[in-house]
Formats: C-alpha cells, sequence, structure tokens
C-alpha cells in the first residue's frame, strides 16, 4: 500500500479506547479470519450475515501475490485483478530498455499475446484448520526456550510437508494472535501466471508523491493477470461477479485481503522499543539507500529505468515507517495504549487462576525485548543481510545454505528450506529475472561502506573486505560471479555441499565465510527473544480470551481476512471530504497544478475526454480497516459483487499499525464504474470488458 511523510492529525484522545485486542464496541474494526467471522457485529449493527458459503467463495476467490499485496479472480478463465503498483515488479522485469511497460501500460490483444511473468507466484486458501492444540501438545511447558524453539520448529514442519504430500497443495502453519493460536493453511498456487493489461504510470499513480496518501484521489491502479495451467487460462470455480453500478455514499462494503503486518497487540514496552530502536535504525538506513538510488538513477534514463522498482519500494517503505513513528511518538496514542494495558493487567491479577498463568507474561515480553536491544544490530548487518545488499549475495546465500539444509530431516531445517516451501523457494532462486551488475556493484559496495561504519572493530568485517576499499570489493565480488547465469545456479543447487565447498565463485566464497557468524546470532535471536516473545505473548492472548471472549482478531499476518466498513467521507481541516470522486474530477486536478508532473494526465486521456461519461465514480474512501498488503484487495458489496479495489490509505491511516480509528481513517479505492468506464472508452479493451461482464465465450 502507498505511504505518505506526513503525520495524523487526529485526536486520538477521543478514542474511547485503544485496544491491546481487537475487540469491538462501535466502529469497523478488525481484520478478521475467515474462519472466526465478526459475524454477531455484522449482524447488530449492518443486519447482515454472511452463510458459510459467501464467505468460502470470497475466499476462494482472493489472491496472494508472492511479491506482496492482494488481488481477487474476476473471470471464471483465470483472469486476476490487483494494483499497479503491486504488479509493479512484474511491469518491471518484462520491460527492456526499448520498452518500459511501466511507463507505456500494455494491452494483450489476443491471448497469445499475453506477457508470461518471469517469477510471479500466486496463492489462493483453500482450507484452513486449527491446529493450536497439536503444536502446543508437542511443546512441554517445562522445555528451555531453546528446546521449546527446536519443537515447535519441528511439528510444525512436520504436520506442513504431511498436509502437502496429501493435498497437494502448498501449506504453512501460521502464527496468530503472536503464538496464542496456530492455524494450517493450505494455498493452491500458480506460477504461470500472464500479464493482460496495465495502464500508464502517469494514470495508474496519478499525482505521484505529493498525492501519496491524500484525498481525493484520481487513480486507475489497477492491473489484470490471467492465471494458466498446462498452458491453458485455468478454470475458475470461484470468482467475483463484477458490479457495474459499483457502489455508492453509505454503502456497507467488505475488503478481502493479506494485510501484512499490524502491531496493535503489542505490549507498551514493545511498542517504546520499536519507537526508540528499531524505528529510527531502519529510516536513517531507508534514507541512506533512498538517496543512493537517486543519485545512480541521475546518471541516465536507462538508469532510472532500471532503479525504478527498488526506489519506489525503498520510498514506501520509508514513509509507512515514518508515519509509524508518528503514531509511536503520540502521547495520546500510547497513553490510550497504557492504560488498555493496565486494564487487562489489572483483570489478570485480580483472579488467582488467571494471575498464576498469565501474570508473569508482561515480565516476560520485557526480557526478550532487552535481549533483542543487545543483538539488534548485528542480527540485522548479518542474518537479515544489510551489510551485504545485493541480489547476487542472496542468491549466494541461498545456495551455500540450501547445500547445508536439504540434506538434514526436514523437521530440523531452517524455516524458508522447510520440504513444504521447497518448490516455491526453487521457483524463485531460478528466476530468469533481470539483474544488472552495475545497480549491483552500487549496492553492494554502499551496504559494505554501512558494514564498516556499524561495525568497525569486528574481525568479520576486514575478513569481508580482504584489504580493499568497499567500493573495489564489490566490483571484484560482483564482476566476478557468475550467479546471473541461471544454469549455473542449477549446478550449484544440485550439486550440494560439494558443488558449493569447490566453487571459486567470489560470491559463493563470501556467503560460505559470513554464513557461522549470520547463524550463530540468528540462532541466539530466535532462543532469546522469538521463542520468549512467542510464549509471552501466547499467555496474553489466552488472558484476553478469558476476559473479552471471542470476538478478537490477531494481528495482520499477510494472510487472508475480512474487514468491512460504509463508503464515507471524513471531515478534514472544518471541510467535509466527499466520499467519492469522478473522472471529470482527474481533468480538473491536472488544471490546478498547471499541467506539470505528476499531475500530467497520459495522452490516452488528454485524447479520449470527450469519449468518457465525466461523472463517473473514479475513486472512494470506506471506513474498512486495511493496512500494507491490503493493496488490490477485491471490496465487494452485500451480493459479493466487485465494487471497487484498495490501492491506498488517507494520511490519518498512518497509524492504523499500532490502533484503529474511523475518524478520519479511510481506505481508498478505486470505482468498478471508472475501470469499465476507462477499459472500454480509453483503452478500447472492449474483450476485456466483456470478460468482466461474463458476456465473451471461451477463447478470444
Amino acid at each position: 500500500m502507498m505511504t505518505r511523510l506526513r503525520r495524523s492529525g487526529v485526536a486520538l484522545a477521543t478514542l474511547s479506547m485503544v485496544m491491546l485486542t481487537a475487540s469491538l464496541v462501535h466502529s469497523d474494526e478488525g481484520m478478521w479470519l475467515f474462519n472466526n467471522p465478526p459475524t454477531r457485529i455484522l449482524k447488530e449493527r449492518y443486519n447482515f450475515e454472511p452463510t458459510a458459503q459467501w464467505l468460502e467463495h470470497l475466499q476462494r476467490a482472493s489472491v496472494r501475490f508472492n511479491s506482496g499485496g492482494s488481488g481477487s479472480f474476476v473471470s471464471a478463465e483465470g483472469l486476476v485483478m490487483t494494483n499497479h503498483h503491486v504488479a509493479a515488479d512484474t511491469l518491471y522485469k518484462l520491460s527492456t530498455p526499448e520498452r518500459d511497460l511501466m511507463s507505456v501500460g500494455f494491452h494483450a490483444q489476443r491471448r497469445e499475446d499475453e506477457l508470461k511473468a518471469k517469477d510471479l507466484e500466486l496463492n489462493v486458501l483453500m482450507s484452513i484448520e486449527d491446529v493450536t492444540d497439536k503444536v502446543n501438545a508437542a511443546v512441554p511447558k517445562d522445555l528451555s526456550p531453546g528446546e521449546a524453539f527446536a519443537a515447535r520448529r519441528k511439528v510444525m514442519s512436520e504436520m506442513e510437508a504431511e498436509a502437502s504430500k496429501a493435498t497437494g497443495l502448498r501449506c504453512e502453519v501460521v502464527t496468530l494472535y503472536q503464538g496464542g493460536a496456530y492455524h494450517l493453511y493450505c494455498f493452491k498456487k500458480y506460477t504461470d501466471v500472464r500479464l493482460v493489461f496495465a495502464p500508464e504510470k502517469d494514470i495508474a499513480f496519478f499525482g505521484g508523491d505529493p498525492d501519496n496518501f491524500e484525498y481525493p484521489r484520481y487513480c486507475l491502479d489497477v492491473t489484470f493477470f490471467r492465471v494458466y495451467e498446462n498452458d491453458k487460462p485455468a478454470k475458475i470455480d470461484h470468482f467475483l461477479a463484477w458490479s457495474e453500478a459499483g457502489c455508492k455514499d453509505g454503502e456497507l462494503t467488505f475488503v478481502s485481503g493479506h494485510p501484512g503486518r499490524t502491531s496493535r497487540l503489542n505490549t507498551v514496552g514493545h511498542l517504546q522499543y520499536m519507537r526508540d530502536v528499531q524505528f529510527p535504525y531502519l529510516l536513517n538506513y531507508l534514507r541512506r539507500l533512498e538517496v543512493l538510488l537517486k543519485v545512480y538513477s541521475e546518471r541516465s534514463a536507462e538508469n532510472e529505468r532500471r532503479a525504478q522498482d527498488d526506489l519506489f519500494s525503498i520510498q514506501n517503505s520509508r514513509k509507512a515507517r515514518l508515519g509509524g513513528l508518528a503514531g509511536l511518538q503520540d502521547p495520546a496514542l500510547m497513553q490510550a495504549k497504557l492504560e488498555a494495558e493496565e486494564a487487562l493487567r489489572a483483570a489478570v491479577m485480580k483472579d488467582p487462576k488467571l494471575r498464576e498463568e498469565y501474570g508473569s507474561a508482561w515480565d516476560e515480553v520485557g526480557k526478550a525485548i532487552a535481549k533483542a536491544r543487545n543483538i539488534f544490530l548485528t542480527y540485522n548487518m548479518l542474518e537479515r543481510g544489510q551489510g551485504f545488499s545485493s541480489e547476487h549475495f542472496s542468491t549466494a546465500r541461498t545456495l551455500v545454505r540450501a547445500a547445508a539444509e536439504l540434506p538434514k530431516p526436514n523437521a530440523e531445517r531452517l524455516r524458508e528450506f522447510r520440504e513444504s516451501n521447497l518448490e516455491s523457494l526453487k521457483f524463485s532462486l531460478f528466476s530468469e529475472a533481470p539483474v544488472y551488475d552495475d545497480l549491483e556493484v552500487v549496492r553492494l559496495a554502499d551496504a559494505l561502506s554501512y558494514l564498516v561504519e556499524q561495525m568497525p572493530n569486528a574481525a568479520l568485517t576486514g575478513l569481508v573486505l580482504n584489504g580493499k576499499s568497499p567500493r573495489d570489493r564489490a566490483a571484484e565480488l560482483i564482476r566476478g560471479s557468475k550467479l546471473k547465469d541461471v544454469a549455473e545456479r542449477k549446478r550449484l543447487f544440485e550439486g550440494g555441499a560439494a558443488a558449493i565447498d569447490a566453487s571459486t565463485d567470489p560470491m559463493i566464497k563470501l556467503a560460505r565465510l559470513v554464513d557461522a557468524d549470520a547463524r550463530k546470532v540468528r540462532k541466539e535471536y530466535e532462543e532469546q527473544v522469538d521463542e520468549p516473545l512467542r510464549q509471552a505473548y501466547a499467555k496474553i492472548a489466552r488472558a484476553t480470551f478469558a476476559i473479552k471472549g471471542s470476538d478478537v482478531y490477531p494481528d495482520a499476518t499477510f494472510t487472508l481476512r475480512l474487514a468491512f466498513g460504509e463508503v464515507k467521507g471524513f471531515e478534514e481541516d472544518g471541510k467535509q471530504i466527499p466520499a467519492l470522486t469522478n473522472m471529470g474530477g482527474a481533468y480538473e486536478h491536472m488544471a490546478r497544478h498547471g499541467s506539470k508532473a505528476p499531475f500530467v494526465l497520459p495522452k490516452s486521456w488528454i485524447d479520449k475526454k470527450n469519449a468518457i461519461s465525466l461523472d463517473t465514480p473514479f475513486n472512494f474512501v470506506s471506513t474498512a480497516d486495511i493496512i500494507g498488503g491490503n493493496s488490490g484487495s477485491p471490496v465487494v458489496n452485500r451480493k459479493g459483487e466487485v465494487v471497487g479495489i484498495i490501492f491506498d490509505g488517507n494520511i490519518h491511516s498512518l497509524t492504523l499499525d499500532f490502533a484503529f480509528t474511523d475518524v478520519q481513517a479511510r481506505a481508498v479505492s478505486v470505482h468498478s464504474a471508472a475501470i469499465i468506464e476507462a477499459l472500454e472508452k480509453i483503452y478500447g479493451a472492449t474483450h476485456l470488458v466483456e470478460e468482466l461482464r461474463g458476456k465473451r465465450a471461451a477463447g478470444r
């Protein structure tokens, strides 16, 4: 989801309570599990009760993009709709110096013209099983944190492998409520994904950075793909019917998507750690990368094309963290969090049984956070690879670790190498997406310089540089490596430990050099931070269930969730902001800014202005509870029909990572009527419109 620099001006002190849990009172709050929907709340507030069939249909019509983001099936022939900015990674990888799809867009007139994505995997959630008792039974309470971590990893990997073998699906055990519950999710995956249509960037991201996280908006942030099986369009049973009328002001809508990560259940001490350590560090790191890529981009038009996807991603991340930090620095938000935490702790301590079982949880979180502070820097530099940032190094590390991990029993492997994840890992590892040596050298040189700055006295730093400057060492490593060659990657992967040990590739040698220290700090983090936090938060979750009941949703985990809300405007600076904009407003918006970039509509829109109905609804806002990862999520009405697609939030949504409010915070979507109007009258994509309307016969 796009983000914004400015902080929210909402008076969080007006919130009646900022919940440590997500228990609802009078708001449209909640990123709900499909196997625990907010049925009671919807019935009481909106007189709507979703049936099991309604939920299953929406669940199986929803799509997760492995590149980050959401989407949905919108035809029986495998047509998938998502955002242009979710598709940006694929558009970048399919572009060439002669044909920049990000800039000029793409329209496949025939099926044979649809472009196959390099390494895009889509997942559809087919089943959910609560396996909490099975996981907990495998981890006795008397185990040490290290033993508990190993036991938990073992049982999760075994369940995933067994389920994958039995179903043929990609299965993973998802941790919910930060350890309070575990669910087994099984996904059908699609790896033959082809680009069908994308508009020009100038309309997909109309208004650019100045308009990002603003409203009103005028963006056609939409792209269509098609999934194939056996070289033919996949036949889809569960797809969303299209509403050409779309939604209107005051209407109840639903969002089915994959919100990435929230921290609403975190203790105040944990939030303070994020405020004081994690966010400031990460912001400085992102600012550094942003400057680096901007300078690189300014050297030539081709450099700009090569770096634009990375730069866009880093700018988004920086803005998201800056907005989150603003929320954490808001005394009203933190005071509300503190009061909610104290109320929950008081309720626990009042009950002798709850006190005995859960009373120590908050202190346990504090101890784990203290350990995290001590190893934060080393963990980020070595295990998370911030000291070696490059595609080459990521590839080398995967190859080196695969050689060490795959011979082990499945239950003992690092999680990314577990059997149920192996096909997806190989699909990504053997991608034929372009890698540019000059950009790689620039990125790695800066990363090595950062390593020297952050760990100047570490013996490993000297070994990594090998007597050279960061720039010279980076050039030596990148220019001397053969890992850009897919065939070489396959040779090393299939050759296992013998091939890795014998390799003289400088990047493989670097990954081998770093691996022992990186594994050490990873083990320390998993056993002394992750596992204690998981156990402590599991106690807090169980205490919450005991006190507040079942109307509680977990923090976001990039897994499928259901949100709901009204199409509704908001008040800002004493002015009422309408819920909907129209297509004519885009031309007016351009004129108000003197037709200067980034407020310049593409030529296709200027040429066809007289052909479209200018009063067609374009973008709209709702009170639905969304966050990054929801980008591309379908917005549906009570009938389950598509009325829009999520693409952003307004500036008041910046604090939703930590606390929900619908006073001013809004989700921003593209209206379904505008999509049809643009496809038909601006782009001449009549075949696509007919497919969305369900009127076109198979084939073309």
